[in-house]
């Protein structure tokens, strides 16, 4: 059980279509109390103001406590339950709009990252109380609940800046690692920028900017880089031919495979080839010469 302190908004007072709130209250849960599974049809953000319990996602468990909160995707199915020695105490807040998503975004929370801590707690039941206790009417009630909205996320987005940064720098370094692991894959084949764009699922443009920001190096250059290496390995342990190995490294023409290995190295694939070998030899010579001694 719970004895929960509810404000419910009316269908008639959503006129708000970029974020508008849906309902809000808080709870004070009995040991053990729980809700769900269940799928809700808007997003739903809890604060814990005291107490622990725990919230499961996909399979996942987070405990949660004081200062701590997770939110709620609409269409996805999710539990929680309250601590069965301190049970927790919580504010929530069920909003929608088509800038939502976004609006959560920015602040670091997604399905991927459903959990967040924040000191503003105080503020955050103050405005609860205040959507929930006021007394106002019509059009003035309206403005005033919308005011309040965004005043609570005001207050959590201050909090979660920080992770919000945090966040999108991982996003970004995700994207080139995707990208990279594609090269590796892929690099013998007849790949474009584009096709790498394509299967990390950002434009070109964006895709460049973070791997000249994360890499300082061109998607481009990095999967030319890429194929020379594996040329350079292929010249000195194999006896392939240079046009075999020019194939295998995503140079379908021998001659511009040439033409941009020797660019890059300072000589063309045959010097490399002979120049390397000959180091070879000369190595093995010293090192019989060093055993006679």
């Amino acid at each position: 059980m719970e004895n929960s302190y509810v404000l419910t908004i009316e269908d008639k007072e959503k006129q708000f279509h970029e974020l508008r709130l849906c309902f809000c209250g808080h709870s004070i849960c009995q040991p053990e109390h729980s809700f769900g599974p269940s799928v809700r049809p808007v997003y739903i953000l809890h604060y814990i103001l005291e107490g622990k319990g725990q919230y499961h996602l996909d399979g996942r468990t987070y405990t949660l406590g004081p200062e701590q909160g997770f939110l709620i995707e609409p269409n996805v199915m999710t539990s929680y339950e309250a601590d069965h020695a301190e049970p927790w105490t919580y504010l929530w807040i069920g909003f929608e709009g088509s800038c939502a998503q976004k609006l959560l975004g920015q602040m670091g929370l997604s399905h991927r990252t459903p959990t967040f801590s924040a000191s503003c707690g105080a503020q955050l039941i103050a405005i609860v109380k205040n959507m929930m206790e006021s007394e106002c009417k019509g059009l003035e009630h309206e403005l005033y609940i919308q005011a309040q909205v965004y005043q609570f996320f005001a207050c959590l987005s201050h909090d979660l800046s920080d992770r919000a940064n945090v966040f999108q720098q991982e996003k970004q370094n995700y994207y080139v690692r995707a990208a990279t692991e594609f090269i590796q894959e892929n690099y013998a084949d007849d790949i474009k920028v584009q096709d790498i764009a394509d299967y990390v699922g950002i434009s070109r443009n964006y895709l460049s900017t973070l791997f000249q920001n994360i890499l300082q190096v061109s998607p481009n250059a990095y999967l030319a880089n890429f194929r020379l290496t594996r040329a350079k390995e292929q010249l000195t342990i194999t006896d392939l031919s240079i046009s075999t190995i020019a194939d295998m490294c995503g140079y379908h023409d021998p001659l511009v495979f040439s033409k941009a290995f020797k660019l890059k190295i300072g000589m063309t694939p045959t010097q490399y080839r002979k120049t390397d070998r000959e180091k070879q030899r000369m190595s093995i010579k010293q090192l019989r010469q060093k055993k006679d001694l």
